[in-house]
């Protein structure tokens, strides 16, 4: 196998929404404050004072973007929206922050996109053929795009009914119009959305970690197909594609990696979801060892599933390294390694003469776990065995996570043998489609393109991250 670039999985967007609270910038920035797993590449919170659209975006993390007077001062008014963001359409560029404003026609409308949509490309060729400027690569701005050339027909919730029909993928947004807060979530659900109530506020926001920050009731999830509009006080409801059944595609990421364990995504419990599929695991390959391990914290609470349903003890040889920021001095090429071996750190008396089982989420591009048992194998253990609680990944995703071609995944291009010979691994073993789905009790309402190739959409001809880059 040939050498490989350091990458990881990328997280997807995170929303919140605020409608009807004094403080609701104030609100927004705790709400994507406890989502900032969710992107860690901008942020950005808008607000409605009565009389127009206040923004404040910027590059970095939450608590970098904002200040104090952004929030006492600025930021005025009881509707507000906010947005943290990875790019998964579009360069990681300031101009590519969201929420995304635009003034037309007296109005003052603002979005917020966690989602792909793959058929933007042909829409900008044709948005762009009929005189229409854009300001960013993303593909959400197309979506305002489509939604200006609909306003004539009545209010703006028809508009977006409009340009639902027009689009393609996975998206749950949030949009702003003058006083009315929006959300709307495809017809597969592919990308989580919760709408939660603190007293008489209403909020939305991607994970449901986000209301118990809040200390905000959670009501229910915005369905697949689903708009709901908070507009005088009052909330409302309508679908998108009325009397067009969808099959569902909830994002199975959602549940292996991306989401918070203390989150409650498309109905289940993440924590105890990934405690089944590491029971699962144990169950489809067992293997005679003296503990088993996680990678933290992705492998974290499937470790825990596998060491109680092996009778195996559970032991955190590997100790991450809480404060790593998000940059530091990068190594230089004779120290290619420094990247991974900053974050975690094998505690070497565990080690030594040991037969582990080591449990991680996924395995993308293979490089990083390969550091990492050369690692142990330099410390002394005796056998290594891993087991991952997801299937080989073989197929791009087109819907919002960062590995958009088949020459990136490991799994696509060798066989499982193969891997494990690359890794140096006495023993791997995926997940089946089967016991994945068995973890996930049953429900086959899941996106499972990235394993099997089979998507729930058509998919665009030039779908990938830099596709609208000028």
């Amino acid at each position: 196998m040939g050498k490989e670039t350091l990458c990881m999985k990328k997280e997807h967007c995170g929303l919140i929404g605020i409608y009807g609270h004094k403080e609701s910038a104030r609100m927004a920035y705790f709400g994507l404050y406890a989502q900032q797993h969710r992107g860690q590449e901008s942020a950005g919170i808008s607000t409605w004072d009565g009389w127009k659209l206040r923004e404040q975006r910027g590059m970095g993390l939450v608590p970098d973007v904002f200040q104090e007077r952004h929030l006492s001062r600025e930021l005025k008014g009881e509707i507000a929206m906010g947005h943290i963001r990875y790019s998964t359409t579009g360069a990681s560029l300031l101009r590519n922050a969201q929420p995304f404003l635009i003034n037309f026609r007296g109005r003052h409308m603002a979005v917020a996109h966690n989602g792909n949509l793959v058929n933007s490309a042909e829409l900008r060729d044709r948005l762009e053929s009929g005189g229409s400027l854009f300001q960013t690569s993303m593909d959400s701005e197309i979506f305002l795009h489509l939604i200006a050339k609909h306003l004539d027909h009545g209010p703006v919730e028809e508009a977006i009914v409009r340009a639902c029909q027009e689009v393609r993928g996975a998206y749950s947004f949030l949009f702003q119009e003058n006083h009315k807060l929006i959300a709307v979530r495809d017809p597969h659900g592919f990308r989580p959305l919760v709408l939660g109530r603190v007293g008489e506020t209403y909020v939305f926001a991607s994970e449901t970690c986000a209301l118990d920050l809040l200390d905000a009731e959670y009501l229910r999830e915005v369905e697949p197909g689903e708009m709901v509009v908070l507009e005088n006080g009052r909330i409302s409801s309508r679908s998108i594609r009325p009397g067009e059944p969808v099959k569902r595609a909830y994002c199975i990421f959602e549940l292996i990696y991306f989401a918070r364990p203390d989150s409650t995504v498309f109905g289940e419990n993440v924590y105890q979801r990934r405690k089944n599929m590491g029971a699962q695991l144990a169950k489809e390959a067992p293997v005679d060892a003296d503990f088993c391990m996680p990678f933290p914290d992705s492998g974290v609470y499937a470790a825990v599933g596998h060491a109680q349903a092996s009778g195996l003890p559970f032991e955190n040889a590997m100790i991450r390294n809480h404060y790593v920021g998000r940059t530091f001095i990068q190594p230089s090429q004779d120290m290619r390694d420094f990247g991974v071996r900053i974050k975690l750190n094998p505690v070497k008396e565990m080690i030594r003469g040991k037969r582990i089982v080591i449990v991680e989420d996924s395995i993308v591009r293979g490089t990083t776990i390969r550091t990492r048992i050369k690692n142990l194998r330099e410390l002394g253990a005796k056998e290594l065995h891993l087991r991952v609680s997801c299937p080989p990944i073989r197929h791009p995703c087109y819907y919002g996570i960062d590995f958009s071609s088949k020459g990136e995944l490991i799994a696509a291009n060798h066989s499982v043998e193969d891997i494990a010979e690359f890794i140096d691994l006495d023993s791997l073993h995926y997940l089946s489609v089967d016991g994945l789905l068995e973890a996930m009790g049953g429900s086959t309402n899941y996106c499972l393109a990235c394993f099997q190739g089979s998507y729930p959409t058509q998919v665009g001809a030039n779908c990938q991250k830099a596709c609208l880059e000028v």
